[in-house]
């Protein structure tokens, strides 16, 4: 794939969501992120503000997570959730589905929900970026493309693979192939398992616009050892 080490670095989310993540570890984050030119960080709602404090004149943003790992939470609570998030200093939402709603074809309940949060994402100035995790792996092909449509319908930003927390497993090139083609309308981010740059390299080759990882230093330095080689 022709991409610079700077294009593959501002593809990444730079994620850290363990629940025993402490300040200097965030501000280790942020501090990586602005070195390596990194799209974003990815932390828990605890962090937001400290995160956004460190970032403030850099041209990382701040991204958060509604509803993780298990998307079982009220319509209610996740809009709460991402209006806290979103007033914390978070520029971007990734918001676990409900998958009880998209196992049953559940389509009413699941697109009341994606708007809901949508609404709240919209009616901020700049927008709030939406991410709706489907958690692809647990989720059989129909499935997948239930809930990429509905997903797609609802107008949300991208769609993503995966949590990186659920045992059925995290992103795959077909994953990604299989929901660019469901809602090529919305953009796609790939997460769960993604270590190696060879690894991020094929989901964005697949269609991925975006890589979410906790191995982000790790893959560009692979990346460019690669180049490197190829030299």
């Amino acid at each position: 794939m022709n991409i610079s080490p700077e294009q593959l670095a501002g593809s990444i989310e730079h994620t850290l969501l363990s629940a025993t993540a402490t300040r200097e570890q965030i501000k280790q984050l942020c501090r990586e992120a602005k070195t390596h030119g990194f799209h974003s960080v990815c932390v828990n709602g605890r962090w937001i503000w400290w995160a956004a404090e460190m970032l403030v004149g850099s041209k990382v943003a701040v991204g958060s997570v509604v509803s993780l790992p298990l998307g079982a939470d009220s319509t209610k609570i996740k809009v709460a959730q991402a209006k806290d998030a979103i007033f914390a200093g978070a520029d971007e939402i990734d918001m676990v589905a409900d998958l009880a709603a998209v196992i049953d074809g559940d389509a009413e309940y699941l697109t009341d929900q994606l708007s809901k949060v949508l609404k709240v994402c919209r009616a901020m100035k700049p927008p709030v970026v939406l991410k709706v995790i489907i958690e692809s792996a647990a989720l059989n092909v129909e499935q997948k493309k239930f809930a990429c449509r509905i997903a797609q319908d609802v107008g949300v930003d991208f769609i993503k693979t995966s949590t990186g927390m659920n045992p059925a497993g995290g992103a795959t090139v077909e994953d990604i192939k299989l929901m660019k083609e469901s809602a090529p309308n919305c953009k796609i981010k790939a997460a769960g398992g993604i270590r190696t740059a060879n690894q991020a390299l094929e989901m964005l080759e697949a269609g991925a616009e975006r890589i979410g990882t906790s191995a982000g230093i790790k893959i560009i330095e692979e990346f460019k050892t690669l180049r490197q080689k190829d030299g």
